[in-house]
């Protein structure tokens, strides 16, 4: 009888009686392919189950891993879910805090790590901690259990792991992934094998035939790549760790991916340098480049012949680089975690990389809707994926229902009762509206705000049409019980360098280029471009420029690259204050 997935571990023998092969999952490390066959793979995860029994672990224990991503993480992932324990994602920058909360709250027993950085971090932050927890190293460091004494443990062992695995249920949990979100104290959330199972099922669908390699280097410790790993699996595609982000493009050109899945951050960095190059060219081949370009942006599904044969001219002259510096084979790019700039989304569609873009949330484990080649538009994030129900309340909240919704919050019943009402749809915290079965977001409930006018702002949407500007690379609306929505700008400093060079200002540092009068005059003219698009009430009136970039390390992002909006306030409170108090002097119709 050929096997059948209704639990994650059951992609496994899955792949050892459909797919068997050389190269299942493979990671760069040290400048090195590390490559697992499905057979060295299944045996691999087999005997890490076995050793862990030996340390007590069985259906209900915790084990965490804080890695950043490489095939060992899956080995641990799929070796702790076959016991029924449940695996604890770990993100390698999370603060020492949260790690103790989250050790502490979740009753980690074990704990994989992955280098000697991490686990001198993890050390420090399980000596403060009660309970007895024990380490394994994925690299060799000095003075640590490694993990392949593990491995070693099991082999020696005579367990029958049919009975741990016959002990688990789909239902069952099989993870608990701590989000914090913009705000607060982490959140267990808690996943079943089914909620993932039918996920990467009802998603795989939308994949065309003849995918086969993908790329992968969003962090595995988030929702949406971990399933992504797990859709590969099932539909047979080898998965390839790149090193780091710094080594992306020479291991784009190695594995030569068929897919691979991307934050909208990455494709506008991606879109932007190739901006700049094309700015760099000269006479005909600049024509054509910025020609092609604007071809692009025009790019619609429904459009006619002629439009269709000036693009095919396009895309041998110009876009045919663009495929040809993403490896040349790609078919599908795979967008989520954060809104895409809809005409960015038209310009890799129309350079033949079409960009798959979807939305969700853990707590949904993680996809809601998708736009895929059958059903696509614009702006949207395309329609609900099978099994799963979407409507819009009357504040307009997006709310859910699924076989895709969490079990709940871990040890916290009341604010799982907050976020799933009593008919079982989720509530998203996410403003939106539906239209011919699309789904739009137009903004995060929470982050809305109302003006000392009484008017409400979504600055979502005002933020991302100004980032459509290369010069500017983070933005923050601010206004909330203001007179007038403002704005904390961060510059592209590169971009600026080279416009800088151009109108002949001498550039010095950030610090002081983002004092200088010309260029605070640039940015004025992007911002008041992009407020046309505006109602009065909302266009952004006031900012002030910003010469350090936010980051995950300095507080101001979430790991999914999120803005922390109450950090950032903080952060900068008088700089918000003088923006408000100059407006104050140099516009009286302001007081």
């Amino acid at each position: 009888m050929s096997a059948s997935v209704t639990r994650v571990f059951d992609l496994l023998k899955y792949n050892q009686e459909k797919f068997s092969k050389d190269e299942f999952i493979s990671g760069k490390i040290n400048g090195e392919w590390v490559k697992y066959s499905t057979q060295k793979f299944c045996e691999v995860t087999d005997n890490l189950s076995k050793g862990l029994t030996t340390l007590g672990i069985k259906k209900g224990s915790r084990v965490a891993i804080i890695s950043t991503n490489r095939p060992e993480w899956n080995v641990g992932d799929y070796a702790i879910m076959q016991l029924g324990a449940y695996q604890i994602p770990l993100y390698p920058t999370l603060a020492e805090h949260d790690i103790k909360f989250i050790v502490e709250d979740a009753e980690i027993t074990v704990v994989f790590v992955g280098d000697k950085q991490l686990h001198e971090k993890i050390t420090k932050v399980i000596a403060e901690v009660k309970h007895e927890v024990k380490v394994y190293t994925f690299d060799k460091v000095a003075g640590a259990s490694h993990w392949e004494e593990l491995i070693e443990e099991g082999k020696k062992t005579a367990v029958d792991l049919e009975n741990y695995k016959k002990e688990v249920a789909p239902d069952d949990i099989l993870t608990l992934i701590y989000t914090s979100g913009t705000t607060g104290t982490p959140k267990g959330v808690m996943l079943t094998h089914d909620n993932l199972v039918q996920n990467f099922k009802k998603s795989a669908v939308l994949l065309p035939d003849g995918v086969a390699h993908g790329l992968s280097f969003l962090p595995l410790s988030h929702i949406f790549e971990r399933m992504i790993s797990y859709l590969y699996a099932y539909l047979n595609i080898s998965i390839y760790y790149a090193e780091s982000m710094d080594t992306i493009v020479a291991d784009i050109q190695s594995v030569k991916p068929t897919v691979f899945s991307t934050v909208p951050r990455l494709l506008e960095k991606v879109y932007d340098k190739i901006v700049e190059k094309g700015k760099a060219l000269t006479g005909i081949k600049k024509m054509i480049f910025f020609w092609s370009l604007s071809l692009a942006e025009k790019y619609d599904t429904d459009k006619g012949w002629w439009y269709t044969f000036k693009l095919g001219i396009a895309r041998k002259l110009v876009f045919k680089k663009w495929q040809e510096a993403l490896g040349g084979n790609i078919q599908v790019i795979i967008s989520g975690g954060a809104a895409l700039n809809p005409r960015l989304a038209r310009v890799f569609w129309a350079a033949g990389l079409p960009v798959f873009e979807g939305y969700g949330l853990t707590e949904t484990s993680p996809v809601i809707s998708v736009n895929y080649f059958d059903a696509i538009k614009f702006g949207s994030v395309g329609k609900p994926i099978e099994g799963v129900e979407v409507k819009i309340a009357q504040d307009g909240e997006i709310l859910v229902k699924g076989h895709n919704i969490m079990k709940g919050y871990y040890n916290k019943p009341e604010l799982t009762d907050e976020a799933i009402d009593k008919d079982g749809f989720f509530h998203t915290g996410d403003i939106g509206e539906l239209t011919d079965g699309y789904l739009k977001i137009t903004d995060r409930k929470k982050e809305m705000f109302k003006t000392a006018g009484g008017k409400y702002v979504a600055p979502q949407l005002i933020e991302n049409k100004i980032k459509e500007a290369p010069l500017i690379e983070q933005i923050m609306v601010i206004g909330e019980n203001r007179k007038f929505p403002a704005a904390l700008v961060v510059p592209n400093f590169e971009t600026l360098k080279g416009w800088c060079k151009v109108k002949g200002i001498e550039y010095g540092s950030n610090e002081t280029i983002v004092e200088n009068k010309e260029v605070h005059e640039k940015f004025k003219r992007l911002i008041d471009d992009a407020n046309k698009e505006f109602g009065k009430w909302e266009q952004v009136k006031q900012f002030d420029l910003l010469p350090k970039e936010w980051s995950i390390d300095g507080g101001e992002l979430t790991p999914k690259l999120s803005l922390k909006r109450k950090v950032i306030l903080e952060k900068n409170k008088e700089t918000i204050e003088k923006i408000y108090k100059d407006a104050e002097n140099y516009h009286p119709e302001a007081k």
